[in-house]
């Protein structure tokens, strides 16, 4: 009997009355082994309501009630490590190992949220006139949602909904409902920290909870993760309707080699930042640039490597990389490297017919490497979200820089150089969110914040950090005169306040 994911609605299970679910594979097999609870309009509006009732709680409980759940959450998310990878590798595919470090990643966040009091903190400026001081301080917004992506499951509401609920908020989750399972554990967990019932809700569905979400005059906040059409369309609508929005698009990842970089090192890098994850993050490195001559030899070094990498079964211990999340997904990847050819690439990689033994239904793709990708071709504009590597050929340093930010995305980037100099004018002059240096994916630790830049962000924060907190909070000025028992009346002075 197929297995049924619910929602999470004020603290329990509550089962779908939609009537509509949606299927969940088994990327490796291409069984559907789950189907998934499609939430109703009205059903939208159950889990904001729990959540808007938690709220009036939950929003003036103290900094140390939050951070006591908080720290008992912690230890339980790292006690079920193994349970959580276990659900993404079942549903989303990629590696056990790979699928641990994205809860370790998420787990930063959480820490983050822990010392909360110490990010709450106001301002306070005594004697600002005779007797007059000034503070600023920080409030939370009431309910927000979050809508996250099929490619990280528990990393990215975990970039959230820990912040969020720390600064006083409730929080209604709306997770990928290619693979809902993660998100449900970590809100049954979280109730299990003592988490009071409506401040963390799972959602599932589609676009109607989406729309749901948007237009629901009770949810002060949006964030978002996924591609750039949809988060343009998030960005759109939800500012139309008054919310505060963060809409996190869309990637183009360059990675820079220079004439002197070393070449052994960006070749790892480059294989392991373009098929890690079978490429599906918005961090991977989709386009290596090469500059000068060093192009025959980094490439041929990048296809040493990945010719042996073994693909496999997520739960299998031997395997680097697995399928990809639907057959769909894996025949759209596979299009642009059958047709990369014809637009001029030369295909010195060819994974479109890849398929592992025992395991022929599933959702199969081998490494793909082109080289001499022109920028005009399909395989370069796309943001393609899967194992293939374009590399582009450059003759000098201001050509590189010059091409990569012609690119209407600006997520990461990355420069390979034994250069100093070079390096330091990498990072002032190119036109992205987050930059490495000799560093192929730069994801930043918790405590700085994750963002890109044009058609990778739609909004005015990046998410988690510093960041993540001010988008959480809004800030309030108070001005305050307390009269000394020895003051005379002041009378009444219809003139401008005066300061001094």
């Amino acid at each position: 009997m197929t297995k049924t994911v619910n929602h999470w609605i004020g603290g329990k299970t509550v089962e779908g009355t939609s009537g509509k679910y949606g299927p969940v594979t088994d990327p490796a097999t291409g069984a559907v082994t789950t189907q998934v609870a499609l939430a109703s309009t009205e059903e939208v509006d159950a889990a904001v309501a729990a959540a808007k009732a938690a709220y009036a709680t939950w929003g003036t409980s103290s900094l140390a009630q939050r951070t006591t759940v908080l720290f008992r959450y912690r230890a339980l998310l790292d006690a079920h490590r193994d349970d959580i990878a276990a659900l993404i590798t079942a549903e989303h595919g990629k590696v056990h190992s790979d699928a641990l470090g994205e809860v370790a990643r998420g787990l930063e966040i959480v820490e983050l949220a822990c010392g909360i009091t110490t990010q709450l903190k106001g301002e306070l400026s005594t004697q600002v006139s005779n007797r007059v001081d000034v503070s600023s301080i920080r409030q939370s917004l009431g309910v927000v949602a979050g809508i996250t992506p099929f490619n990280f499951p528990a990393m990215v509401p975990m970039w959230m909904f820990p912040l969020a609920i720390a600064c006083g908020n409730t929080f209604v989750l709306k997770p990928s409902e290619k693979d809902p399972s993660a998100a449900n554990l970590l809100a049954e967990l979280a109730a299990e920290a003592g988490l009071p019932d409506g401040v963390l809700n799972v959602l599932h569905g589609d676009k109607v909870a989406v729309d749901g979400l948007l237009n629901h005059p009770d949810v002060a906040a949006v964030s978002f993760v996924g591609s750039t059409p949809i988060a343009r369309y998030i960005h759109a609508t939800a500012s139309a309707n008054g919310k505060r929005v963060q809409a996190l698009g869309g990637a183009k990842n360059h990675m820079l080699v220079l004439p002197d970089a070393d070449l052994d090192a960006a070749a790892d890098a480059a294989v392991s930042a373009a098929y890690g994850s079978a490429g599906e993050r918005c961090m991977a490195i989709s386009a290596v640039v090469a500059v000068g001559a060093i192009g025959d030899e980094l490439v041929a070094k990048i296809r040493e490597r990945a010719e042996k990498i073994t693909i496999g079964p997520g739960n299998d211990p031997a395997s680097e990389m697995g399928p990809l999340i639907t057959a769909a997904h894996r025949d759209k990847v596979a299009s642009y490297v059958t047709g990369a050819a014809a637009q001029g690439a030369e295909v010195v990689l060819d994974g479109t017919g890849h398929t592992v033994e025992g395991f022929e239904d599933g959702h199969w793709i081998g490494l793909s490497l082109l080289d001499k990708v022109s920028t005009d071709s399909d395989a370069y504009k796309d943001e393609i979200f899967g194992p293939v590597l374009c590399v582009l050929r450059v003759e000098t340093y201001d050509d590189g820089v010059a091409l990569m930010n012609a690119s209407p995305f600006g997520n990461g980037t990355a420069i390979f150089t034994r250069d100093g100099g070079a390096a330091r004018r990498f990072q002032l002059e190119v036109e992205a969110g987050m930059v490495g240096v000799n560093v192929p994916i730069p994801v930043p630790v918790g405590y700085h914040s994750f963002g890109g830049w044009k058609d990778s962000l739609f909004g005015d924060h990046h998410i988690y950090g510093n960041d993540g907190v001010h988008f959480y909070t809004r800030g309030k000025v108070v001005t305050t005169r307390w009269p000394d028992p020895a003051d005379a009346p002041a009378g009444v002075d219809l003139g401008f306040p005066r300061n001094h």
